[in-house]
């Protein structure tokens, strides 16, 4: 059977807009899929990628409604969703009971559900000691695995994937797609994501776009991704080997010493329910470091940071050295959403700025300077919840710096970006190192943690296990969660 015979879905001439913003996302764009096929779309953060992806499924207009018209839409009739953001599709309050939904919909007997729901939880690697858990006391990484078991739970003919190991610490993300390609067999895949590692061994074709979501390219993956290799430059799209053509910025490296003591940690703990989630037995932080805390899924690290803001419960010493903190520390959540105020971009960089009374002049030029440095000038008048991901992680990094703090706390500050503006934000961060600021920032991505950190703190099952100083941000050769050169070992 030939390609043009087989079973065929997709979108001719769509043209689609978002409220309040002049310009169409969409301007006859048009793209056919056949069943079978393992598709990639590649394209830079905010290029509408993760819109394209909802409008093929359906999603748009059918559940998200938005300004459209196309000369065909035609959907599969037995397709599954992993989106960017797990806690988005969640229905039920329990893991076993949000699989279970899935099943009862696909009229599973009840007998046989226990075993299906953890033979889908095996799946995507996600070990609960009991699967009758509440969803919000996972981890991101943990939702996200939870989030795809639950798909899988559909056996959907079509699976769309919206950036399913943006959460996911490197083994995960490996495991993940391994998984993919494994339940792959048989099955038509349209995947969206930004770093293709470990997705171009299972992918026949590639679809290229530009910043203004049009399509320049759209072929098979080695004849497509060679003849365009500039233009993923250009863009600012990931690919294998992007980080070696990186230039770091020449800032001065770290030789070890940094400024005042600014948070000291002592017989610490971040409680749940009276439940100790993490212990610190001590822990001095000073003004001018970059600290990478590292670790796996549900290791702990989104609780350490939570509680050092005083977002969850705790015990023991909390000692900073600001009177105000609040003036002085900034914080960043994993999920943008959860920090967002205001109904456009605009106002939400000026919100923290008008608390504080400041001067509207000096406050439209700060805005000003911030849409442009964090390439959201397009952007300024629609609502947050209407960006893309990536748009909207840099938006809420761009509120949180507009105060200028001297303490920058982040949560995966670079997940759902390209390469062009991921490289931005670490210069960004780099340079407010180097004046004095410090960056205290979780992340799974070991490139960040090699070429910038100065110093890792290592949790795992709830403590810090290991304090490092890197002396030497250039070279130093990853592990795994840790290095073998260019490191001091505090404990």
């Amino acid at each position: 059977m030939s390609l043009n015979d087989r079973e065929s879905w997709g979108v001719t001439n769509l043209r689609l807009a978002f409220p309040k913003k002049k310009s169409m996302l969409f301007k006859d764009l048009s793209l056919d899929y056949h069943k079978g096929e393992k598709i990639l779309l590649l394209g830079p953060s905010g290029c509408g990628k993760s819109t394209l992806l909802q409008v093929l499924s359906g999603l748009v207009p059918d559940s998200v409604e938005l300004p459209m018209r196309a000369d065909r839409h035609a959907i599969p009739d037995n397709w599954g969703f992993i989106f960017q953001d797990p806690d988005t599709q969640f229905c039920m309050p329990y893991v076993d009971e949000e699989i279970a939904f899935v099943l009862e919909n696909r009229s599973i007997p009840r007998s046989r559900m226990h075993k299906l729901i953890q033979h889908y939880l095996d799946m995507v690697n996600l070990k609960l000691e009991n699967s009758h858990q509440l969803i919000r006391t996972l981890s991101g990484g943990m939702k996200q695995r939870l989030a795809i078991a639950s798909v899988l739970a559909l056996e959907p003919d079509v699976l769309f994937l919206d950036e399913p190991t943006a959460l996911l610490d490197p083994k995960g993300t490996v495991q993940l797609w391994q998984t993919v390609r494994r339940i792959g067999n048989g099955r038509t895949l349209i995947v969206v994501e930004h770093k293709i590692d470990h997705v171009l061994d299972f992918i026949d074709r590639v679809v290229l776009f530009n910043h203004d979501g049009e399509i320049f390219a759209d072929g098979p993956k080695e004849t497509t991704l060679a003849r365009y290799h500039e233009k993923l430059d250009d863009f600012g799209i990931w690919y294998p080997g992007v980080w070696n053509g990186y230039e770091e910025k020449q800032f001065q490296k770290s030789d070890g010493t940094f400024g005042e003591l600014i948070l000291e940690l002592n017989h610490f703990e971040v409680l749940h329910q009276k439940c100790v989630k993490l212990s610190i037995e001590e822990l001095m932080i000073h003004r001018g470091e970059w600290i990478a805390i590292i670790g796996e899924n549900g290791a702990g690290k989104s609780t350490m940071i939570e509680g050092i803001m005083g977002l969850l419960h705790t015990k023991g010493k909390l000692c900073w050295a600001f009177q105000h903190p609040e003036d002085h520390v900034q914080f960043v959540f994993q999920n943008p959403e959860y920090q967002f105020v205001a109904d456009s971009v605009e106002d939400e960089l000026a919100f923290s700025l008008r608390i504080k009374k400041m001067n509207e002049d000096e406050i439209t030029q700060r805005v000003d300077q911030s849409l442009e440095r964090y390439a959201l000038e397009e952007q300024r008048m629609q609502h947050p919840f209407q960006l893309s991901v990536g748009q909207k992680r840099r938006l809420s990094v761009a509120s949180a710096m507009i105060n200028h703090p001297d303490v920058l706390i982040l949560d995966e500050p670079t997940f759902g970006q390209d390469a062009r503006n991921t490289f931005a934000l670490l210069d960004l961060f780099q340079q407010l190192r180097q004046e004095g600021t410090t960056i205290i920032m979780v992340t799974h991505e070991m490139e960040i943690v090699s070429r910038f950190a100065t110093r890792t703190l290592t949790i795992d099952q709830g403590k810090l296990v290991k304090d490092t100083l890197i002396k030497s941000n250039k070279g130093a050769r990853r592990l795994g969660y840790g290095f073998d050169e260019h490191e001091h070992v505090i404990f």
